[in-house]
Order: structure tokens, then sequence, then C-alpha cells
């Protein structure tokens, strides 16, 4: 069996050295990269070859890549790199590895073309003068080939390693038994269609209820099916932080179940969370945890894999016993772990680390997507950006005089955008030409002055840049998908005004799609994935996806349903409202004592409904969510909650306690839900309903009722969670008992007359 490995991967895991090094310089991005390479290929001889493939052995390691040229008249192979700045600047040690993958290119050419020396250039090329300058080594094949097993050999001990891990792995999850003995009903349904759709290589998307089991339900099955389906990698996305704790409770379970399992799960946090010097800039000069980072990292990476669940805490103590950084080693090591837990954006984003490591190594994947009804919002805004005025006019206040014009040109042709417009919100069908080329130069400008003053940028100038390169990435996008282009215009005074710029992705199946499409099989899961063709239609599926509505672990006895007809909750009845909401809480609190959830549309909503009950029924126990809560405040929220306790918790639909909580048995018997759950009817969202009618025909369901539904469907779902739960859901407003209202509720809810 051949260890598979790409001439990139092998350099960076043998050849780097020295210090963690992050400082901020800016890179050519890949499409300024690639426009490189052509740009040198396009001046070399007709005779020059580009992406010359290769591959070459060294026991079991098979070693392969793509050259990026070679001159066969000059005998000369090239490693191009595109760089911005002072070319001195660059540090050392990326200049060792950018040798030795050109040594390695080299050697495996010389082997193929059975040439006995070659000529071995590294051209770095300025992206901004287009100028290259060229470092030329002479090499014989006997050099190159010691060379290429020096390298192997410090790579090889590391791949036999991971082929025996693999071997194991394979055979311990094959062997793998469920840890409850046996599934809870629905849940065998859904694991076997989670195998049945990894097997055939197509996409799943399953509505499956609350309290069913899913993250066991997905995860057993699609361990289960790595040594079958040959996979590499498993990940489990989800949305939020509770989505990840349940993943690695799930992994726990596992474990127990069969101790010494040969399996590798790692649990990837924001880097905010995992850095120990939250004060220090990444580099040796700095963070102690960065200097010598490449020196301690191969002890730190052996003594990590030797952790079957390296979960926030394992790692950290790894790293720290070895001195390095826990969030750059976590990033190591999902190169190889066998089940990464992330957020959605690590494989989704346009940047997105594990979507870009697996492409690299040509890794066979399968991800699971832990309460997919939240990928539509979170993957329109991975392609959205936004920028706003008054962050240009205090980053002008304190930029450097060099910068001064660019910034100036920008604000001056930001503000002839909205110069004639009358009202605070607007849309423009498309972005003016001028105000896209000021953009660029001021881009350009400071990346220029980045590159030419690497010690000692101002944050928030440094945060500037990033947001228009962001805002610049996603205009390039804006003629092809579907953008809203907006303007909210602030007054200020009657000679100056400002104004917030945004491009708001609306469909972001196409950019999703590769993501989709780069998996054995994606499989989507939630308790709210309803209608089937909205989801299909805006998360870029492929057509011969397979959707599967679970069976109900409950009976319809275990929640009494009803729909309050006599009260409507829009904005314009709310006053009215008012009243009989409340005493319908007072009385279904005194026919059944016991703690309650009641979600509103607002805070304000929420609050007028709470201070009249307060008043009026002083007796019943509240507490309020309120607006920006942190997590501490979350967690009291949730603590008021007791077994067997009495009260009215008030959130917002939507909110923090819409979804992801769990409350089991008399911690929660019952919820009140007044809305809909509709978004706010404004320009914005009337803009998406004429976009959406546009490509699918049914603009205001696709903007208003499938998703206030599934928020609807969504906090529901926090009052029965085991079998051996029962609640009351009041569901107060008139149009709950439309027809295709009732449609999209739960099948096996059995609704009071």
């Amino acid at each position: 069996m051949s260890y598979r490995v790409a001439v990139r991967a092998l350099c960076e895991f043998s050849a780097k050295s020295g210090d963690l090094d992050l400082r901020f310089t800016p890179s050519p991005s890949a499409q300024e990269g690639m426009l490189g390479h052509r740009t040198v290929a396009a001046r070399r001889s007709p005779d020059y070859q580009s992406e010359v493939p290769v591959e070459g052995r060294y026991g079991e390691l098979l070693v392969k890549g793509r050259a990026d040229g070679y001159d066969p008249q000059q005998n000369l192979l090239e490693e191009i790199k595109t760089y911005r700045g002072d070319l001195a600047r660059m540090p050392d040690n990326h200049r060792q590895l950018h040798w030795a993958q050109a040594r390695v290119y080299a050697w495996l050419l010389c082997q193929s073309l059975q040439l006995p020396a070659i000529r071995v250039s590294l051209v770095y090329f300025d992206i901004q003068s287009e100028e290259e300058t060229a470092f030329v080594q002479e090499h014989s094949a006997e050099q190159l080939q010691a060379f290429f097993n020096q390298q192997c050999a410090i790579f090889l001990s590391w791949a036999q390693q991971e082929l025996q891990h693999r071997a194991l792995r394979d055979q311990g999850t094959a062997e793998l038994r469920f840890p409850h003995g046996q599934f809870r009903p629905g849940q065998r349904h859904l694991a076997e269609s989670v195998y049945k759709a990894v097997s055939t290589g197509r996409c799943l998307l399953a509505q499956a209820p609350t309290g069913i089991g899913k993250t066991l339900g997905t995860l057993f099955p699609m361990l289960k099916a790595m040594a079958p389906q040959r996979l590499d990698k498993l990940l489990f996305l989800t949305a939020k932080t509770p989505g990840r704790q349940l993943a690695l409770e799930g992994a726990r379970m596992l474990f127990a179940q069969q101790p010494g399992l040969p399996l590798r799960v790692l649990e990837l946090v924001a880097r905010d969370k995992a850095c120990e010097y939250l004060d220090k800039a990444c580099h040796g000069e700095s963070c102690p945890l960065a200097k010598g980072f490449y020196q301690r990292l191969p002890a730190a990476r052996q003594a990590a894999v030797q952790v079957p669940l390296l979960d926030r805490q394992a790692l950290r103590q790894v790293a720290l016993e070895h001195q390095v950084c826990p969030y750059y080693l976590s990033q190591e090591m999902a190169r190889w772990s066998d089940l990464v837990v992330a957020d959605y954006n690590y494989y989704f984003d346009s940047s997105a680390l594990l979507f870009g490591l697996a492409q690299a190594a040509q890794e066979r994947l399968a991800v699971l997507v832990d309460e997919a009804h939240n990928l539509v919002e979170r993957g329109r805004g991975m392609y959205s950006a936004s920028l706003d005025q008054q962050q240009l006019a205090q980053v002008r206040k304190s930029a450097p005089q060099a910068l001064k014009s660019s910034l100036q040109r920008l604000n001056r042709e930001w503000n002839a955008l909205h110069k004639e417009q009358l009202v605070p919100y607007q849309v423009y069908q498309g972005i003016p030409a001028a105000w896209l080329k000021a953009l660029g130069l001021c881009i350009a400008a400071l990346g220029d002055y980045f590159a030419e003053h690497p010690q000692g940028v101002e944050s928030g100038l440094q945060g500037w840049y990033f947001e228009l390169l962001q805002f610049a990435r996603v205009a390039e996008l804006f003629d092809e998908q579907p953008f809203i282009f907006d303007v909210s215009k602030r007054t200020l005074s009657a000679r100056r005004s400002l104004s917030c710029l945004s491009l708001r992705n609306v469909v972001p199946a196409a950019l999703l799609r590769p993501r989709m499409e780069a998996a054995r099989s994606v499989v989507l899961f939630s308790a709210t994935l309803n209608p089937r063709h909205y989801y299909q239609d805006l998360l870029g599926l492929p057509e011969d996806s397979v959707w599967v509505d679970v069976e109900s672990p409950f009976a319809a006895t275990q929640l009494e349903v009803h729909i309050v007809k006599r009260i409507s909750t829009r904005y314009a009845h709310r006053q009215q409202s008012l009243g009989p909401i409340v005493e319908l809480m007072a009385r279904q609190f005194a026919a059944r004592p016991g703690n309650y959830l009641a979600f509103f549309s607002s805070f304000d909503y929420l609050q007028q409904v709470a201070e009249l009950l307060a008043r009026e029924h002083p007796h019943i126990p509240l507490w309020l969510q309120a607006r920006g809560m942190d997590e501490a405040a979350r967690e009291d929220f949730l603590r008021k909650f007791q077994v067997e306790g009495q009260g009215i918790g008030f959130a917002v639909l939507g909110g923090a306690f819409g979804e992801g909580i769990d409350l089991p048995g008399s911690r929660l018997i019952g919820a009140f839900v007044a809305t809909l759950g509709l978004p706010q009817l404004n320009v914005l969202n009337e803009q998406m309903k004429q976009r959406m009618g546009e490509l699918f025909g049914c603009g205001y369901d696709y903007t208003y009722l499938y998703p206030g539904l599934q928020k609807v469907v969504q906090a529901a779902g926090r009052v029965i969670r085991s079998q051996a739960d029962s609640g009351v859901l009041m569901l107060i407003d008139d149009r709950f008992n439309e027809p295709r209202v009732r449609r999209l509720l739960p099948r096996w809810w059995a609704i009071a007359p």
C-alpha cells in the first residue's frame, strides 16, 4: 500500500523551520498568483512547458505534483513565486521552503526525462511591477536525488505510521457497534438513509424531529462507511457551539462503547478562543509560542496523534506542554485527523481551511451538516460584504500621508454615489464603475504601503484593508450571481451625509455547490427542512440528492398543540393582542403550573407583554431575554428552568433560545409562540421577495413564510426532548390555521380542534 503525498505537502512537513511568523504582509490573491504564473510563462520560448506533471517513489511514498515550468532548450526548471513589496524582507525560512520544493520537482523531472543534471531557477515575480528576480542553481541528478531522499526519509516514518493508523482505523470503524444497543424509533431510518447516501455517493437532506438523536444517528453510519467507501476524513459541521459539543459527546460515547477505538477526533475553534496571548502579535519577536514554532512542532504533532479526542482543552494541554500555539497546532492536526468537528465556515467559506486542505491533498471526504436550515443565512453571509463610510472617515484621520490621496479619492466617489439619493435606503441595479475603480486603487495603495512598512501597521487601517478586500471579492461575483447592492444613507446636516454600502448575496447555491460536489457525500440534517425545494434551490444541492422525512419517535399525545385563532399578532393589531395573550398565559399557567417559554417577534413586543403580565398576575415568576446577552447571561437565563420549577421565560423567536438548547422533563413543559416568525416587512426584504419571485416564482414563500415557520418549529422543538416528556404548545395567531401554514407544521403534531 502506497502513501500519496503532494510535493508541497511533503516539503511543508520536512523543510519548514524557524518561527511562526504571521505579521501581515499583503500577499497576492489566488487570482493574482495565477495571472502572475501565466505572465511569466507567456514570456518564455515556444518550447517552454508549463504545469509539468511529475511523480516519483521512495519506499512506500508516492510523491506527485506539477512543476511550474521547464525550458528544454536551457534544461532549466522554474519554480515561480508571486509576491508584492520588498523581496529582501521575505523571511529566510520561506525561501528555504521554496528551494526545497524546486529541488524536489527538479529530481522528479530528472528521473522522468533521464537527465544527468539540471538547472533550477527560483523565480520571484512582483505582481505590481511585473519584474522577475531569478536565483539559479545547477545540480546533478545525484545531488537532487539525495535531497529528495532526505526529505522523504523525514516524512517516511510519519507516512508509515499513518498507513498503520489508517488500517487500524478502518478495522475499528468496521467493527463499531451502536453505543445504545438499539436505535430510537426513527433513528434507524435516519442511519440507514445516511449509509445509503454515502455508499451511492449522493447528497442527502434528512428532516428528523428534535429529540430523535440526530447526532449519533448520522455520525455512527458515516463512521461505519469510512472503510468500505475509502474515506480519508469525515467533517461534522455545526452552526453554533452547542452543536459542536453534541458531536464531541457522541464521539465520547463511541470511545466508551469501544475502548481503544483508533479514531482521531479534532475540535476546531476560532482563533480568539484558542489564542493564549491575545495581546501579542503572531511572530517570534512578540509571542513565546511562535518563537521556534517549527522546531517544536514535530514533537507536538507526534504527541497530539496519541490523544484520541482532541477537544479544545485536550489540544491546549498538548500545545502548552510543547510550547507551541494551540490554534496553529489545531490547524496542523486538521491534516491528520479522521473526524473534524468545526463551524460551517471551515468548509463552506470562500477561503475555508478544511476545503483547501482536502483539495490540496485530493482527499475523499464525507460531510455532515448539523442544523442545516441555518446554512441558508450563513451561506449568504459568507458571500456578502458591507462598508461603512463612518469607518472610512475614522481611518482617514489617522492614515499616513502617503495614503491620504487614495482614501480621499474613494471618499469622493462614495459621496458622488449617494449624492442624489433622496431616501434613507435605496437599491441600485449595479455598482458604479468609478467607485469600483477608486476601490481598486485604494486597495493597491494600501497593499503597497503595507509591503513597504511591515512593522507597526495601525490595526484600524489593517482591518479596513481586509474589509475592502472582501467587498472587492464579492463585487467580482456581482454580475454572475444573484446579489442586491444597496445604500443606506444617514444625513448628518444639510451639507453632509454618510452611507453604508452592502452587497448581499440572495442565493448562495452556485457558491456552495462546488463544496457539495467536492465531497463523496454531504448529509444535511435538521428538524426543519420543509419544503424540500426551498433548500435544494438555495443550497446548491445536486439534482440527484435524496430527501427523507424521518418518522417521529414521539406520540401525538405527548404534545398538546393549540392554534389560538382569535388573536392576531400582526403589527397593526399588536396593542389589541396584549391583553388576550396575557390572559391566555395566566390561564394556562394556572391550569398546569410549571416552566414555560414564550416567544415573540421582537424585544419591544416581548417587553410589553411581560410588563402587562407582571402587573396583572404578579404571582407568576418571569425572566426575560435581553438584547446582546453574553454567554454568562444566557446560561443564567437557562438556569432558571429548574426541575419542578415554575415560571415563564420570555424570548425572541429566532434568537439564542429558539434552538440548540435542551430543557428535558419538567425543566420545560410548554411554549407560547406569539408570532409566525416572518422576517420584518421592509424595503430590503421586499427586494429579496422580488428577486426570489424572479428566480423561483414564489417570492413571498421563499422570503417570509418558509424562514418564519422554520423558526416556529425549531422553538416548538424545545418542549418535547425525550419519549418520557409531555407538554403543551400554544400557536398564537389566526394565520396558523391557514392551510398553507399548517402544511409546513410537523406531521406528527395532533392539532386540537
